[in-house]
This record gives C-alpha cells, sequence and structure tokens, in this order.
C-alpha cells in the first residue's frame, strides 16, 4: 500500500459518529415522546428501535454521498467561457457602468435596420392605415 494520507472521504471515523449523535438524538426523542405523558412508563423497546434506525438510515446515506463523490478532470478548470477560471476573472480589469451603458446603445440596431419580422422591425399595419 502506498503511504499516501487518507482523506476525508477514505475514513470511516466521521460518518460513523455522525450517524451516532443522529441515532442518540433520534433515542432521547422517541424515549420521552412515545411514553405519552408522565402517568406511563418510559419506552425502552421505541427508543433502541429508533436509534437503530436512525444510525443505520444516517450510515447508508453517508456511504452513498462518499462513493458519489469525484474529482473534477483537471481541464475543467482551464479555458474561457463557462469554464473560466475565477483568479483570471477577477485579474481583468471591469468597465465603469457609464461605459457599459454607452456600449450596449451602440451595439443595439435601430429599428429602421432590423428584419422584417424581428420584434425590433417596425409595425406595418400602423403605417399602411394612416396613409389610406
Amino acid at each position: 500500500m502506498s503511504d499516501a494520507p487518507r482523506g476525508p472521504r477514505v475514513g470511516i471515523k466521521g460518518p460513523l459518529l455522525f450517524s451516532a449523535v443522529f441515532g442518540a438524538i433520534a433515542f432521547v426523542v422517541v424515549l420521552f415522546a412515545a411514553s405519552g405523558g408522565t402517568q406511563n412508563g418510559l419506552r425502552y423497546d421505541l427508543a433502541i428501535a429508533a436509534f437503530g434506525i436512525a444510525f443505520i438510515a444516517c450510515l447508508v446515506i453517508a456511504a452513498m454521498l462518499s462513493m458519489s463523490y469525484k474529482e473534477n478532470a483537471e481541464h475543467l478548470g482551464q479555458g474561457d467561457g463557462v469554464n473560466l477560471r475565477s483568479e483570471d476573472r477577477l485579474k481583468r480589469p471591469t468597465a465603469k457602468p457609464d461605459q457599459t451603458a454607452t456600449t450596449d446603445r451602440a451595439e443595439t440596431p435601430a429599428a429602421d435596420d432590423a428584419a422584417p419580422g424581428s420584434p425590433d422591425a417596425p409595425d406595418k399595419t400602423e403605417d399602411e392605415g394612416s396613409a389610406s
């Protein structure tokens, strides 16, 4: 075996402790809630069953989450667009708000230049109605 340190994904102590704490909480809640009041005795049988169910269910969920964990490939952090690395994006200078407003207006085509049938095209029915 290699001498590489084992990460939290490989260890079993974390999920076991989490499951035990979750089971203990379920034990205490059911112990008092199942008694039905102060006149009846505590229901240890139901509390033990609740501990077992909570412990096993929590352990199974932790195991499934641990098995589904997978590191991303290194090439996914490179590139531009959606795959842009955050450190590169933060290094770029940002445009001031007044500069972006002027560039947006310059890029939008005028209504007369729009293609027929597009939402930016002028409505022909209004022009035809006024000419008659």
